[in-house]
């Protein structure tokens, strides 16, 4: 084997992929620029902030009109 494969299934797939041939593996331009990449991500990374932050603050409020509407009562014991 071409590779040290630890379990059966890595084994296999060992046996199976190791005669296959790949044509240029190294690519030699992007389709995408680094910079786009990046400003995506943060995009990305901003996006998830403002939902946690948004869900946050919607689940306390939800919490807080559950509060207010409640009504207690006492367990006579």
């Amino acid at each position: 084997m071409a590779i040290g494969a630890k379990d059966y299934i890595d084994k296999l797939l060992v046996e199976k992929y190791s005669d296959k041939q790949v044509d240029k593996h190294e690519v030699e331009q992007s389709a995408i620029s680094a910079d786009d990449v990046m400003r995506i991500m943060n995009y990305v990374s901003t996006n998830t902030m403002t939902q946690m932050k948004l869900s946050r603050r919607l689940s306390i409020a939800c919490y807080a009109v559950n509060a207010m509407s409640a009504n207690y009562s006492r367990r006579s014991r």
